[in-house]
């Protein structure tokens, strides 16, 4: 049986999801499972956490420019 950080984790990496979906997915906090994901996934899972810190990365860099879209989208409502 899988480990809660081995599940999070392998659900994230095979939905290429964020830790906001994730958290929603599971039905738990996004500092929970941000928790589960870095801390103890290192400890446990070197080899997924190496894949999954890849993935947080790059969802990290793209923060900025979903926020900015999600914005953009907004007024779009707003003015229409």
């Amino acid at each position: 049986m899988l480990k809660k950080e081995e599940l999070y984790a392998k659900y994230m990496l095979k939905n290429k999801c964020t830790i906001r979906q994730a958290a929603a997915h599971f039905g738990v906090g996004k500092s929970t499972l941000h928790n589960y994901v870095s801390r103890k996934l290192a400890k446990t899972n070197k080899k997924l956490y190496a894949k999954l810190s890849k993935l947080l990365a790059y969802n990290f860099a793209q923060k900025h420019i979903r926020g900015g879209f999600s914005t953009a989208q907004k007024y779009k409502k707003r003015c229409n």
